[in-house]
């Protein structure tokens, strides 16, 4: 019986290894609720208890449940007749045993209902059900939904919604796109008035919206009459009652467990959630942040699912007399997906634990201001991390999906021409993962939103205090490499900014982005081999191969490679 958290090593030792002691302590408020509820930790000790005992119990949820379920969810798909949306069969028994089990309210305060949990547990979560399902990680890993109504609602608001969160009895919606506004949000006109009364009601279509049939909606509308820009807009939250229908669901490459849905609202009651006009560009802005982090460990999860199908098939196949796992080649590209899993989750928990850092001291602050305490080294810090987790989300997201694609493509060659077929898992995961570099933001607009942080090298201080440490020989011989990295990006930084060209600019962010990531990921490692020996080997693919990929990227920029844009007209014929 397989549990997708203990038989899966490198997740357990970013458990065990990573420093959540502070984060926990935010997160419990000091332990105050200890005595409270009969679930609440007492010290950081019970909390990490806590946490393995949680991350098990999804371990074997998704290894015995969600998973064995996987193929008849895609093959049957959700439906909708006569207007309502039907969930799979699978998918609808994988959600009664999570909600039996009492995870759909992780990180909501136990007030609520909830466990309580940091963002970062959370994700490991996430990686596991995505895992077994990424299809069933759209309605798990919606729970954010609730954090958002816990973030800026009302204690009414909170009260009322967030318990149908927490008990598995409401799934909701992030309700963003119309069909004239995808990823620029500020082209939103969905209609938000209020009527003769002062309640709010909601008119218009929205698009493309995941679980979009969910029981709770957080919907983006315009509120001020006249405006054509993101500060119109505001953030309501509704049900999905008989006011809201389900004009259609879409018929999808992938993710076929999950409706994406077109829905018209037709004077919808709803009720405001937080300020008016701060929609977009606070509200909308956190929600997304949050969903590009559960979109990369989504992509993390299919990731590890298609890494062990590659494994397992090149055990099992022969040919010309041994199991293709005994040919270099096939061994390269296993042990080459293997350190980009790796790699990859060691991004990722990095950019969660920012995350919770920059969540869990806005809420320290306001405990602190509440109680006449002075806040300032708390704000200095919040200040700190909201930057990295700025920069960190997208770059994170980036790269992971891109890199899900990619082992889903690698571990379909290596299944060679029987991978092609339905009856294999994975077909399916290859279908799944190519969602993953598109919604929540292209991979594109990833680039656009961390390249900020990049251009003003926002990791500085932490390569500094990097390169201070005196490391053990193998890996001080690894830290040459990544410093000849920081070098090149350096230069390649310079070189685009001295340019003054902003076409150029643009285009060669990737590169530039990409370049910040194998400097941040590669300390990351090792800093985990010093702990791991077996992590020296992930450091040291990854490194050198990430050397090799920087000379790359500079010559991209060097070469100014990109300077042909200027003909673009001629070159497209356009």
């Amino acid at each position: 019986m397989p549990n997708f958290f203990t038989d899966n090593k490198d997740l357990v030792f970013q458990l065990e290894n990573m420093d959540l002691e502070y984060i926990t302590e935010l997160t419990e408020n000091d332990y105050k609720d200890a005595g409270k509820f009969d679930y609440a930790p007492k010290d950081y000790d019970e909390a990490r208890d806590n946490y393995k005992k949680v991350l098990e119990i999804v371990g074997d949820i998704s290894g015995n449940i969600i998973a064995p379920l996987a193929a008849e969810v895609d093959e049957e798909g959700a439906h909708l007749e006569d207007g309502v949306v039907t969930y799979a069969k699978g998918t609808q028994e994988a959600l009664k045993r999570l909600s039996q089990a009492d995870l759909m309210g992780f990180t909501l305060p136990r007030k609520y209902g909830g466990l309580n949990m940091p963002m970062t547990v959370y994700t490991m979560s996430i990686e596991m059900v995505s895992r077994a399902d990424a299809s069933l990680m759209n309605l798990y890993g919606l729970q954010d939904i609730g954090e958002t109504i816990n973030k800026f609602g009302s204690e009414e608001q909170k009260t009322e919604f967030l318990p149908q969160f927490s008990n598995g009895n409401a799934t909701g919606a992030m309700v963003l796109t119309e069909p004239d506004a995808g990823s620029d949000l500020q082209a939103v006109n969905l209609k938000a008035y209020q009527d003769e009364g002062g309640n709010w009601k909601l008119n218009g279509v929205k698009r493309f919206i995941t679980n979009g049939s969910g029981n709770i909606l957080l919907v983006l509308a315009r509120s001020e009459p006249g405006t054509i820009d993101g500060r119109g807009l505001s953030m309501f939250v509704c049900y999905g009652d008989d006011t809201v229908v389900i004009r259609r669901i879409e018929h999808k490459l992938g993710i076929h467990g999950s409706p994406t849905c077109e829905m018209q609202f037709n004077d919808t009651p709803c009720q405001l959630v937080g300020k008016r006009k701060m929609g977009l560009i606070k509200y909308v802005m956190d929600l997304m942040n949050g969903a590009r982090l559960g979109v990369s460990a989504q992509a993390l999860g299919i990731s590890q699912a298609a890494y062990e199908e590659a494994f397992s098939y090149a055990k099992a196949r022969e040919q010309f007399g041994k199991a293709i796992i005994e040919i270099p080649v096939v061994q390269n590209l296993l042990i080459d997906m293997r350190t980009t899993l790796e790699s990859n989750r060691s991004l990722l928990y990095a950019t969660a634990r920012c995350v919770d850092f920059r969540d869990k001291l806005i809420e320290r602050i306001e405990h602190l201001k509440a109680e006449g305490k002075p806040a300032g080294e708390e704000m200095a810090l919040q200040k700190k991390y909201n930057r990295l987790a700025g920069m960190l989300t997208p770059m994170c997201k980036f790269i992971l999906a891109e890199s899900a694609n990619s082992i889903a493509y690698d571990s379909l060659q290596i299944h060679g021409g029987t991978g092609y077929m339905k009856e294999f898992n994975v077909e399916r995961l290859a279908r799944d993962a190519r969602i993953t570099n598109i919604y929540e933001g292209t991979s594109q607009l990833q680039v656009v939103a961390a390249i900020g942080g990049v251009i003003n090298n926002l990791y500085s201080d932490k390569l500094d205090e990097y390169e201070g440490k005196k490391y053990k020989s193998q890996l001080a011989d690894l830290i040459v490499h990544l410093k000849e990295i920081r070098k090149i990006y350096g230069e390649s930084l310079s070189y685009i900014q001295e340019k003054n060209d902003k076409i150029f600019k643009d285009v060669a962010s990737q590169d530039l982005v990409e370049m910040y990531s194998y400097l941040i990921t590669g300390y990351l490692l090792i800093d985990e081999a010093e702990k791991d020996d077996r992590k020296l080997y992930i450091a040291k693919r990854y490194i050198l191969r990430s050397l090799a990929a920087c000379k790359r990227n500079a010559e991209n920029i060097n070469l100014e490679l990109f300077s042909d844009l200027q003909n673009v007209d001629e070159i497209l014929d356009k």
